[in-house]
């Protein structure tokens, strides 16, 4: 198991962490706790040992079922993560009171990595206002938790100024070769690989977008490796960054876990034929964009209720993975019918206000058509 140092810490974890969010679940849609716990066991007897999970990962049953499993090891041979719920978090006493709650879930008297969960630029000012920072490094110094840092979901300006706000033991960024300038991205990567402050990633393959694809792309990671899965590359990608101490796999099946433990077991840097590969697939994927949308929101509010960025921003990414299931939850329930295309009168307003000159009220008609067909392209 490929292991990485994180100095300024003086301890080595695993490159391949557990991500304790997508366990297998029953049909009643609780964890399967017989086949995640073999999951579990056969990722640590193979060598990992970062075990990520969080207040609310599996409507509140990850962290008593991730607790419960790991009792039977011994408590020093492996290193939990956890996550406060600041958006729980109204008074700097909450944090005394939610800690102790996981802690009692987790049944162990401290957290190795804790992290504020889910950071943007409210919640960051919230946290500082309350003193809730302050009070994490108290718990910190009796002894609680080992290592703080936070999990982030913002722009790159807001994390630059919570990154530079102190010296932090880690952070936990969303990092893959599709996403290099969404949120920090690499630029944040470098950002964070300058202070000193180890990485801990999230979503390498894009939640599964990155696992499968038409055969055209498949095609080309085949010829390189007939034998690796795509998935593999991805997370090759990310561990290609020396300062990537973690990458997170949140694996729902054995297979998932299985093929992990063959790409980390014998982990090896991208070489540049295959990096060359993955420009090539991301070029590829981005010249199937539709249209330009920046999502600045600059025809927002429309007076009929069409969601127009994120409409563009589905179809955009409906046609580049081909794949009607990666955009299925945003089209029918963040946008659903009241705030799709259909509902546009056409009153030209967006058109007016839009930077980009795009053919706004032209291209949702496209959304609507494409969208409602509720097809794999490939």
């Amino acid at each position: 198991m490929e292991k990485r140092k994180l100095e300024k810490l003086g301890i080595e974890t695993s490159l391949l962490g557990f991500g304790c969010m997508r366990f297998p679940v029953t049909k009643e849609g609780k964890i399967d706790e017989a086949e995640a716990e073999k999951m579990l066991d056969k990722a640590i007897a193979a060598g990992v040992n970062y075990i990520d999970t969080a207040y609310p990962y599996h409507g509140g049953d990850s962290e008593p079922f991730v607790g419960k499993v790991l009792k039977k090891y011994d408590r020093k041979s492996f290193f939990l993560a956890t996550k406060l719920p600041v958006w729980l978090v109204n008074t700097v006493e909450d944090v005394d009171r939610l800690l102790n709650e996981q802690l009692g879930r987790l049944q162990t008297d401290y957290i190795d990595f804790y992290l504020m969960h889910a950071m943007d630029k409210g919640r960051w000012d919230h946290m500082l206002e309350i003193g809730a920072v302050q009070r994490l490094e108290e718990l910190k110094a009796e002894g609680k938790i080992k290592q703080l840092g936070f999990s982030f979901h913002d722009e790159y300006k807001v994390f630059e100024e919570i990154i530079n706000y102190k010296d932090w033991d880690f952070c936990q960024i969303q990092l893959n070769y599709m996403d290099t300038a969404e949120g920090p991205g690499l630029q944040g990567y470098e950002l964070a690989e300058k202070k000193g402050v180890p990485l801990v990633i999230m979503e390498p393959i894009k939640g599964g977008t990155l696992a499968s694809f038409a055969e055209d792309i498949t095609g080309k990671f085949k010829a390189l490796d007939p034998d690796a899965s795509v998935a593999s590359f991805a997370l090759r990608w990310v561990g290609s960054h020396p300062n990537i101490k973690v990458i997170l796999s949140g694996m729902s099946t054995m297979e998932q876990v299985e093929d992990n433990l063959r790409t980390f077991g014998n982990f090896k840097p991208l070489n540049a034929e295959e990096k060359k590969t993955i420009e090539d697939v991301v070029a590829l994927l981005n010249s199937r964009i539709q249209n330009g949308c920046t999502g600045c929101r600059y025809c927002m509010p429309c007076p009929f209720g069409v969601d127009i960025p994120g409409s563009f921003k589905a179809w955009n990414t409906y046609h580049m993975y081909q794949n009607y299931n990666r955009v299925s939850w945003a089209w029918e329930h963040e946008i659903g019918e009241e705030h799709q295309p259909k509902n546009c009168a056409k009153c030209g307003k967006c058109e007016k206000e839009c930077p980009q000159h795009l053919p706004i009220r032209q291209d949702l008609e496209k959304v609507q058509a494409d969208l409602d067909k509720k097809e794999m392209i490939y």
